[in-house]
């Protein structure tokens, strides 16, 4: 697939909350209302997606559908996430400056009692956490939270570094377990973890 513009990815994100929200796609009066542009220029935007390959139309209203890898799905049955690059102290979490690119997905795959928090991603790095499935490469989708269970795999920030580990409670201290003998837990004082997010999800490119 080509990539898109600015104004093409506004407009994929823009079709994909309104169908969340909704319950359906949206027409391409309502697409040109919301960025105050002509009906005639939405039109070529949705042309130039289909031709790019990330949307289905056919000749009836609201029937826009996104295209995925193997057969298109409705916007209205997937969530668009956010992923995140490098995450820094200081800034929220979900901020421009994080997020690298969005990545659709089916909400069925997901575990049930997300709703209401929102989503990230993040691209894995290393094998630190092996054992339990989460490999190298791997994009882990998150619910953005600042509590966690002990056992959840979550996402912390620690000495303004992002790591993905199992959070225990050790003599007083946070424990960050790895998921491989090759790795050591690492011990921080209650104040000096930030919780960001729980693990909910895990995806993989072959």
């Amino acid at each position: 697939m080509k990539g898109l513009t600015s104004k093409q990815q506004e407009i994929l994100d823009f079709i994909a909350q309104f169908a969340r929200q909704e319950g359906m796609a949206p027409t391409i009066y309502e697409i040109s209302e919301h960025f105050d542009i002509k009906s005639a220029t939405a039109f070529a935007h949705v042309r130039a997606l289909q031709r790019k390959g990330f949307v289905n139309r056919s000749s009836k209203a609201r029937s826009l559908s996104l295209v995925n890898t193997e057969k298109p799905k409705h916007f209205s049955l997937t969530l668009s996430i956010p992923v995140l690059g490098h995450i820094s102290a200081g800034a929220p979490l979900l901020s421009e400056e994080h997020v690298e690119c969005k990545v659709i997905i089916d909400p069925s795959l997901l575990p049930r009692g997300v709703g209401g928090h929102k989503l990230f991603g993040l691209r894995v790095q290393g094998e630190s956490m092996r054992d339990l499935g989460i490999l190298d490469g791997d994009l882990v989708i998150a619910k953005q939270t600042e509590e966690a269970s002990i056992g959840d795999v979550i996402i912390a920030m620690v000495d303004g570094e992002t790591t993905v580990k199992s959070l225990y409670l050790t003599d007083g201290k946070w424990e960050l377990r790895p998921a491989n003998p090759a790795f050591h837990s690492r011990f921080y004082d209650l104040e000096a973890l930030t919780i960001q997010g729980i693990v909910i999800a895990l995806q993989r490119t072959f």
